[in-house]
């Protein structure tokens, strides 16, 4: 699952390389996304998620089982559906959870996030944006310009965008506070990989995950990466990672089944 105001496109890669070494992969388009911000606004997390269980609903009849994994808000999703479902969810792979906006381009969003829901809830600020200081997007230049161009709208799109609705905002606040107590209930071994220099939200979130999870734990911290982990420098360790992890579970599975 993709991240706020994001498509499938920025995990592409990752599910390419997961589908090489052996797995079925769905990248889902979250309710509200991929088209303009009117329909992004008419949406809430609820519907994100109702996305997201709707997939793997379907999925899990045609696989022998399912993993699930986000980027940013998307790991929110795939956390939530662990809990939510843990008889589906045989991992979890959790890349740049973004529970707190504490990183370091934030500024002071950090201080007023918690109150966007409130000011959606009153009507204020629909059209306001909270702005991250620049650069935006992979940590290499680079790579910043040609996903820019690679995914829909853009540079002006996914990746250099004006910053976030404050009304997107407030759904993610709402989404972290319900998926925050109910990180206990993830019983599924979580693989989560976090940039040490995440501009957008700290290592710390990386941390309150492995903390309050009841899985066991993998933790991968990325050195030469910003937020967007799975388009960034650092991306084929990603999947190196992400692949021994899913497989390790699925073997472990076929060896415990074969004993019973």
């Amino acid at each position: 699952m993709h991240g706020l105001g994001r498509t499938p496109d920025e995990m592409r890669l990752l599910g390419k390389g997961l589908n090489r070494a052996g797995f079925t992969v769905v990248g889902v388009q979250l309710a509200g996304h991929g088209g303009d911000e009117d329909e992004l606004l008419a949406s809430g997390w609820e519907d994100w998620y109702a996305s997201v269980e709707a997939a793997a609903d379907d999925l899990r009849g045609q696989v022998d089982r399912v993993f699930v994994a986000g980027s940013s808000m998307g790991a929110l999703l795939a956390l939530r559906l662990a809990a939510m479902q843990p008889t589906w969810v045989a991992g979890v792979g959790v890349y740049g959870a973004t529970f707190r906006y504490d990183g370091w381009s934030a500024g002071w969003a950090t201080r007023i996030a918690f109150l966007l829901p409130l000011f959606k809830r009153l009507g204020i600020g629909r059209d306001r944006r909270l702005l991250q200081w620049p650069p935006q997007g992979p940590r290499d230049e680079r790579l910043r310009e040609s996903f820019g161009r690679g995914m829909p709208s853009g540079p002006a799109g996914p990746i250099d965008r004006d910053g976030d609705s404050w009304h997107a905002l407030a759904e993610t606040v709402k989404l972290a506070r319900d998926v925050r107590r109910r990180l206990p209930a993830v019983l599924a071994p979580c693989f989560i990989a976090h940039a040490l220099d995440d501009e957008v939200a700290s290592p710390g979130n990386a941390d309150l995950v492995a903390r309050h999870v009841r899985g066991p734990v993998e933790m991968l911290l990325l050195a030469d990466s910003y937020h967007r982990i799975t388009i960034d420098r650092e991306r084929r360790t990603l999947i190196e990672r992400s692949a021994d992890f899913f497989d390790r579970i699925a073997r472990e599975a076929r060896i415990a089944r074969t004993a019973a």
